[in-house]
């Protein structure tokens, strides 16, 4: 039962955590992330990024996406959805081009400099989402194009991995027809969960809410929206897409119905209580201080750039359709932090050998510092447009 006390442990501390952070001006993840480097291997070894908090933080980001979902008005979605596509496209061509040029100035190989921009081409928006709902700017133009664009950046990285890794991981040429074929069945899975989310909105939610309010049992509803965004969530990972993508659809579909209030006003305290904070915990936790001034001469140059080319890819993006810079700015910045997609990018590399152990430790501390990076970074350009208009 020694997970009851980890559990306790990261509950406590991340709650005053946050209330300091936030006392300080600062958003409230990111005491909870320093919670993570400080509890973890990189300072004091308590907690470690064993079964138990990977299950706890897979269910954390699920439900925060869910939540987004609840809140986003599919309207905005819909009016901004040229923006957001033309954002993850180029905030996914900038990281891939000049990191792999980065890549190769440091003796990459070819197939590795492509893995290494692909990695940085990765998204993870939910930290900006809480930052976006802290600052109630999650239904703004910017904040919708950035969750649009998430998902579009998340299909787009999950098929270029795809062909990356079937292409130059080390199997043999002769299983090369199998691959081709693997892809192919890939490409059909993602089209036909995308035709399941269509009937998620039109009829699968709302008669599975319908069926939760009829059943007389305590808490049938919330119960129903659950079942409806694990399950989403999982069958999103069985076709090869993020289970993030599953749940954030989930939740835009319960958005369409009645119990949309409902189901938000239950769902934040469970998610919030618990597991949420895990999720935020244990980002920190991959953080580790071992060969970090050995490595400095390719962090320090690999950090910016990764910061620079989705703040600048992205922001590109918005500006090319009319969007301000204040704008632009803040769409950069919301689409900066690599979070727990190019974590699981980073892991699949490394397995097939596209990313050397050499290098692992270097490109992991990269991605934790964009993602401690991207609430700081949005937030002081929402602030900033706060102060223009008024």
């Amino acid at each position: 039962m020694e997970f009851l006390g980890t559990l306790s442990l990261v509950l406590i501390t991340t709650a005053f955590a946050g209330h300091f952070s936030r006392r300080a001006g600062i958003p409230a993840v990111i005491g909870q992330l320093l919670v993570g480097i400080l509890l973890g291997p990189a300072v004091l070894g308590w907690v470690h990024s064993d079964s138990f908090m990977h299950t706890f933080s897979e269910i954390g980001v699920i439900i925060l996406m869910f939540i987004a979902g609840l809140e986003s008005d599919l309207g905005m979605l819909k009016k901004y959805i040229k923006p957001a596509t033309a954002v993850a496209i180029s905030g996914v061509i900038f990281p891939i081009v000049l990191v792999y040029i980065f890549g190769r100035l440091f003796h990459f190989n070819n197939e590795q400099a492509i893995f290494l921009g692909v990695t940085f081409s990765a998204t993870s928006v939910s930290i900006s989402v809480e930052v976006l709902k802290e600052l109630k700017k999650l239904n703004s133009k910017e904040g919708t194009t950035i969750l649009g664009a998430a998902v579009i950046d998340d299909i787009i990285s999950v098929i270029i991995l795809s062909v990356l890794v079937s292409a130059f991981s080390n199997v043999q040429s002769a299983e090369g027809g199998h691959q081709s074929s693997s892809l192919g069945v890939s490409f059909l899975l993602d089209v036909a969960y995308f035709i399941v989310i269509f009937l998620l909105f039109k009829w699968i939610a709302p008669k599975m809410m319908k069926i939760g309010e009829m059943l007389s049992i305590s808490s049938s509803v919330i119960l129903m929206s659950l079942v409806l965004c694990l399950s989403m969530a999982w069958l999103a990972e069985q076709v090869g897409l993020s289970d993030v993508v599953g749940s954030f659809f989930a939740g835009v579909a319960i958005a369409q119905t009645p119990y949309k209030q409902e189901v938000d006003s239950n769902i934040e305290p469970i998610g919030y209580a618990v597991f949420i904070p895990m999720f935020f915990v244990s980002i920190g936790l991959n953080m580790t201080f071992k060969g970090f001034f050995d490595d400095l001469i390719f962090i320090v140059p690999l950090t910016i750039l990764a910061l620079i080319t989705k703040w600048l890819g992205c922001g590109l993006g918005a500006k090319m359709l009319g969007m301000d810079f204040d704008s632009m700015n803040i769409i950069g910045s919301g689409m900066v932090s690599r979070g727990e997609m190019a974590l699981i990018i980073a892991q699949i590399g490394y397995e097939a050998h596209l990313l050397s152990p050499e290098f692992y430790s270097g490109v992991i501390f990269v991605i934790i510092l964009t993602t401690l990076a991207a609430p700081f970074m949005l937030k002081a350009a929402i602030k900033k447009q706060m102060c223009r208009n008024n």
